[in-house]
Parts: C-alpha cells; sequence; structure tokens
C-alpha cells in the first residue's frame, strides 16, 4: 500500500531538492510513500530491468541527450544522472551514509519540525515536493535548501503515475519540474513518481523528456505513511537501513516526525550519516 496510491492523499505532496529527482519502477500500483488505502504490489515484467542498486550509468556512445535536469546547490552533479539507466535504488554501500528522503506534502509547522530535528544531528535530507504543494508554501522550498537539503520532483498533483497515459505522465512531470524553477530557480536533479514505488518504462520515458534520466527508488520503507506510530517507523527504519540505504519517509505525519530525533541519534551511534542524494552517490 502507499500513500502514493491514496486518492485522499493525492494532492498532499512531497519536498524536493533542486538536485533531486525520483523513483518508480514497473506496472506497480503498490507500496511507494504517501498514506492512503492499502494496494498490493504487483511486479511488473519490466521490474527486474528498471530497479537496480546503485550502479554508474554506461558512457554514451553519440546521440542527442534530452536537457538534464539543473542543481539546487553548489554540490557537482553526480555522473549517474548524467545518462538514463534504471531506478537507484540504494547508494555505495561501501560509504556510511544513508540517504533520508521524504516525500513532500502536508502541515508547513510538521515540516519545520522535521529540518529542526536534522539541524540539532547536523543530519541532511532530500526532499521530494508534489508541485501544487511547493507552488503553495514556495518559501519552505527555500527554506529547506538554505539548510543545506535537497529538493526533488514528485510530480505535480501526486497522480497515480502507472496509471496514465504517457502524455498525462509527461505533463505530471514537467509541471511537477516547473514548479521547482519557480520556487527555487531549478528543476533539481531527482525524480520519483507518484504511486508506485518503482518506475515504468512509460514514466522513464516522460522523466527524460523533462531532464531526469534516473528516477529514485528505495530499499527501506517504514510505511510511515500508514501512520503506526513513531514507535514502529523507528523499528522498521533501524531494522532495514544499512550503509548507502535510501529511506523512503513522508512529510506532514506526526509518526515520523516523533520518531525521527530516535532514528538520528541512533544512526548517528552507528557511525551513519544522514546525507543527501547528491551526497550519498557523488563520483
Amino acid at each position: 500500500m502507499s500513500e502514493d496510491t491514496d486518492p485522499d492523499h493525492l494532492l498532499a505532496g512531497a519536498l524536493v531538492d533542486r538536485r533531486t529527482a525520483i523513483v518508480s519502477l514497473a506496472g506497480v500500483l503498490a507500496t511507494a510513500g504517501c498514506a492512503g488505502e492499502p494496494t498490493r504490489r504487483t511486479a511488473a515484467s519490466s521490474t527486474a530491468a528498471s530497479s537496480t542498486t546503485y550502479a554508474r550509468p554506461a558512457k554514451t556512445t553519440g546521440g542527442a541527450q534530452p536537457p538534464a535536469a539543473q542543481p539546487s546547490g553548489t554540490s557537482p552533479r553526480p555522473s549517474i544522472v548524467r545518462s538514463s539507466g534504471p531506478d537507484i535504488v540504494t547508494g555505495p554501500r561501501s560509504r556510511r551514509e544513508v540517504a533520508l528522503t521524504f516525500h513532500g506534502a502536508g502541515d508547513p509547522s510538521l515540516t519545520e519540525r522535521v529540518l529542526r530535528a536534522c539541524a540539532d544531528h547536523d543530519a541532511h535530507i532530500t526532499v521530494f515536493a508534489v508541485g501544487k504543494w511547493l507552488a503553495a508554501k514556495p518559501a519552505l522550498g527555500t527554506q529547506i535548501l538554505a539548510a543545506g537539503h535537497e529538493l526533488g520532483n514528485h510530480t505535480w498533483s501526486h497522480q497515480q503515475m502507472p496509471a496514465l497515459s504517457a502524455r498525462a505522465a509527461g505533463e505530471e512531470i514537467r509541471r511537477g519540474a516547473d514548479a521547482l524553477r519557480e520556487a527555487t530557480g531549478s528543476a533539481g536533479w531527482w525524480f520519483r513518481p507518484s504511486g508506485t514505488p518503482h518506475s515504468t518504462a512509460t514514466i522513464r520515458a516522460a522523466a527524460s523528456r523533462s531532464g531526469y534520466l534516473r528516477c529514485v527508488s528505495y530499499d527501506v520503507d517504514p510505511q510511515d505513511y500508514r501512520d503506526p506510530g513513531s514507535a514502529q517507523v523507528v523499528s522498521r527504519t533501524l531494522a532495514k537501513v544499512r550503509p548507502g540505504s535510501i529511506v523512503s519517509l513522508h512529510l506532514g505525519h506526526l509518526g515520523t516526525v516523533e520518531a525521527l530525533p530516535q532514528i538520528l541519534a541512533v544512526l548517528a551511534a552507528r557511525k551513519l550519516v544522514p546525507a543527501t542524494l547528491s551526497r550519498l552517490l557523488r563520483d
């Protein structure tokens, strides 16, 4: 199940960094992130081809490349987003860093509490913002970036992306990118589709047309969008997180906000540094 697949949350939103872009994979309407009614995850035929752990992109041999999304900060653009490829599921396991990625939506006061917790623990995150949410609260996007975090694209209106036509999917991604540019001056590097934990071929093609050559997925999902309570969010996250993990979390959920300080404290005890995607996936 997934908040991303719940009609009551389609307009919820996900904060996003200039340098972020998101994940998804084949024909799955399932357990991605943004609380809602449960749906079963069904593996599609292209799943194996479009969801992988971190790998450097193959060098291009010629031909026109789509325009690349622009950075939202000063970090160098990782080579993994310079050419097309499967979904990014994890970072390098050799790095003692993890990426806490948040689907951005909901009450701004809860987002501000997340930012304060990160500041208290010297942690940095990536926020995948829903375009409508960001357009309504552009100052929050500026605040996220000013604190050293990243923004990414989580579509314009949080539709169930696998169910959309190629044209509609492209419009969702393009308008999400436009909202990022309007709020921050950059579309960012990262895209994560709504309504699915994995991309499909249609989604990847649409994302590429907007300059996002990779979609971002994750390997840790505590299903915080179901509001299981802070203790469950903590235990589920810490049971799965490893060096290089990409964790799916959600703004706008009180249990997640309350769980975050303990998660950050335990990560520090394990000597795992919460970093932005650009940091984790650097060359």
